[in-house]
């Protein structure tokens, strides 16, 4: 587990909440003046995905692609076959979904050095609706090999994914949100590919969680432990590829594990902590999240409330699969 100096004192006074998309913007001013060989490419969103300010600072490593995503995928691959390490950024429901050619073609098959940061992913995009809550972007991305997926869980773990997507060689795709959300994680935090976060023990079950749903998951492990029930957290940012040690252990050692998502559960999360649990210690597991619907229109806490991926949601969803493990 997470030492005390790795977490952020959520128990105590008001919990600072910061959107993931602001740290990256921060992430790329510090990337720019560290690195000449970093270039920034937007599809005319760049005040929506804060890569503006590093438009602002580097104008000769900025490129404002226009609403053409397809096209800003192959100039982000031919600038990185130059030897370049390019973020190319968009709202997900386009950086993934209008460019997925591009991005299998001239991306993942040549193992390019193309980072993909999508902001506005998921529900919490809010009152946008449907049309522009992306909720299969990841399972677009984990299926494509040679991808790392990486959905953190806050602005601390957002900007140390972008630092560490920046240092590892070939296709990156980071998943950031348009909400704010509480900082879990405290300055000298770590993140790490192919690594999870254990944020709380537990016995009786476990939580596995990333993104947005990760400060809901620990405060439902609160209310859990108010009835009785020790509910290991776990933040499972790296989702391609996985932390399998940690979810193996948690599956021997909690007996039942319960996946919570912003996402379909179909590819998603979800989908990689039971394929890994299925092939090496089967337990009763249950996948939270959308189960075959798209979103609707509402504020980002109405719509986590709607779909149970609220605190009070998960604890009765935890419960349930409880009662599951007993039987």
């Amino acid at each position: 587990m997470l030492d005390s100096s790795q977490l952020a004192p959520l128990a105590t006074g008001p919990k600072r909440s910061v959107a993931t998309r602001n740290a990256y913007g921060e992430a790329l001013l510090t990337l720019g003046a560290e690195r000449e060989d970093v270039l920034v490419l937007d599809a005319d969103l760049s005040g929506s995905t804060k890569t503006k300010d590093f438009g602002k600072r580097y104008p000769a490593r900025f490129i404002n692609m226009g609403v053409a995503e397809a096209n800003m995928i192959g100039t982000a691959a031919g600038l990185a076959a130059q030897g370049y390490t390019v973020f190319a950024s968009s709202f997900a429901m386009f950086a993934t979904g209008k460019a997925w050619e591009q991005v299998r073609q001239s991306v993942c098959v040549p193992e390019l050095n193309v980072k993909i940061a999508a902001t506005h992913a998921g529900l919490t995009v809010g009152e946008d609706g449907k049309s522009h809550q992306m909720l299969e972007d990841v399972t677009l991305m984990r299926v494509l090999p040679h991808m790392k997926v990486f959905v953190p869980a806050d602005s601390v773990e957002a900007a140390e994914a972008i630092r560490v997507a920046s240092i590892t060689p070939g296709p990156v795709y980071i998943r950031l949100s348009r909400a704010s959300t509480p900082v879990i994680f405290g300055a000298s935090y770590r993140f790490a590919v192919g690594k999870g976060a254990l944020l709380r023990e537990g016995r009786d079950l476990a939580i596995a969680a990333n993104g947005v749903t990760v400060a809901p998951a620990l405060e439902a492990a609160a209310l859990l432990a108010e009835q009785g029930l020790q509910a290991r957290v776990m933040s499972l940012a790296s989702v391609s590829p996985l932390d399998t040690e940690m979810v193996l252990a948690a599956a021997r050692e909690c007996g039942a594990i319960l996946t919570v998502e912003e996402h379909q559960v179909n590819g998603g999360l979800g989908s990689a902590v039971a394929e890994t649990v299925g092939e090496g210690h089967p337990v009763p597991i249950y996948r939270h999240g959308m189960r075959g619907t798209f979103g609707q229109s509402a504020t980002a806490e109405v719509l986590l409330a709607h779909y149970g991926l609220d605190a009070a949601g998960i604890a009765a969803r935890a419960k349930d699969l409880h009662s599951r493990k007993k039987r």
